[in-house]
């Protein structure tokens, strides 16, 4: 393989979206979020996994209430859903609302895994390989027989005219990002410092779709953001939107890869360095915007913004007057590098 094969792609402005990066259950508070996606001419609205209300039907709901916006899932659990109904559900987001729709999919936790299934993946790779080969099988009409490590089937959908729906893989290390690169549409990623994503994960997206010889995905990132507005403090945002995160040895395990001195044990630690590493994206518009822009340079094709510190803490106007303002700057920044 020539150095050619590996290289990142050559840097273009990154397509703008907005993540609800809560659980589905207010659903007035997500079209709040899908307006905003048609107000701000965004790209799309993501959500991820729901267990309150299914992150299917709650945009299905928004498609129901004439928000009918680009949807994505960043990432839906593979055990919780065999991929035939995976695909259904993909298949009749893309008809519902009209548009194309990126249907993420990652393995979940390990002991979630063990609860749903009595045993974790062992392998999250081939499970998550042969859940998006089936699914596009299913997606493009064709007959099914398949009989893999974790995937069984011998059935396949009626072919019906859709949107296109593209296949995500949710993405932290080198080797998830190869097997992406292979089977997937989509790199989805969150928390990823920029620098991790250009020296780490494109280079392994390049190298799987190389191995299979297409395209590399292109890759969406989830970034956490917000703008500096007086009595906040970014330490307390970051903790509040990523407590979780930063409490699972695999965000961990990947920040510590990417330099950022984080342990699962302490959280608070954990979103102080993501603060002071620009991981979590902090000060006014223009300096978010900055920060952002970094990830189009380092491969990312879109940029999914996420105030879910300022949501969780000062509610969904608050956020998303952040998301106006940093999306109003990322053009402004854009338009002047056009210039």
């Amino acid at each position: 393989m020539t150095t050619a094969d590996t290289e990142a792609p050559t840097a273009r402005p990154p397509r703008l979206s907005l993540m609800y990066p809560l659980m589905a259950y207010d659903l007035d508070h997500i079209a709040a979020f899908g307006e905003a996606v048609q107000d701000l001419c965004l790209e799309r609205l993501y959500m991820g996994q729901s267990v309150l209300v299914d992150t299917h039907q709650a945009f299905a709901h928004l498609a129901g209430r004439g928000i009918r916006v680009p949807v994505g899932t960043s990432v839906a659990v593979t055990p919780l859903r065999h991929p035939l109904d995976a695909a259904v559900q993909a298949r009749s987001l893309a008809l519902l609302t009209g548009t194309g729709v990126v249907a993420g999919f990652g393995t979940g936790d390990p002991q979630f895994v063990s609860a749903l299934r009595g045993e974790p993946y062992e392998s999250p790779r081939t499970a998550v390989a042969e859940y998006l080969t089936v699914m596009r099988s299913l997606l493009d009409g064709d007959a099914v027989d398949f009989h893999g490590r974790y995937v069984r089937l011998g059935e396949g959908l009626q072919h019906v005219p859709h949107p296109p729906v593209a296949l995500g893989v949710g993405v932290l290390r080198q080797r998830m990002a190869y097997t992406a690169g292979q089977v997937a549409d989509v790199a989805i990623t969150l928390l990823t410092p920029a620098s991790h994503l250009e020296e780490q994960i494109v280079p392994a997206l390049a190298q799987g779709a190389a191995s299979r010889d297409r395209a590399a995905p292109r890759v969406t990132s989830i970034v956490p953001c917000a703008v500096r507005r007086p009595g906040r403090d970014p330490r307390k945002l970051a903790f509040a939107a990523h407590e979780l995160h930063l409490s699972g040895e695999q965000y961990a395990a990947m920040l510590r890869s990417a330099g950022l001195d984080v342990d699962a044990a302490d959280p608070w630690a954990g979103a102080c360095a993501l603060v002071d590493r620009g991981v979590f994206a902090y000060g006014t518009p223009e300096e978010v915007a900055d920060r952002l822009a970094r990830y189009g340079e380092a491969g990312a094709t879109e940029i999914a913004l996420s105030c879910a510190g300022v949501l969780l803490t000062e509610g969904p106007e608050a956020a998303l007057a952040d998301v106006r303002d940093i999306t109003e700057a990322m053009r402004d920044r854009a338009a002047v590098g056009v210039r």
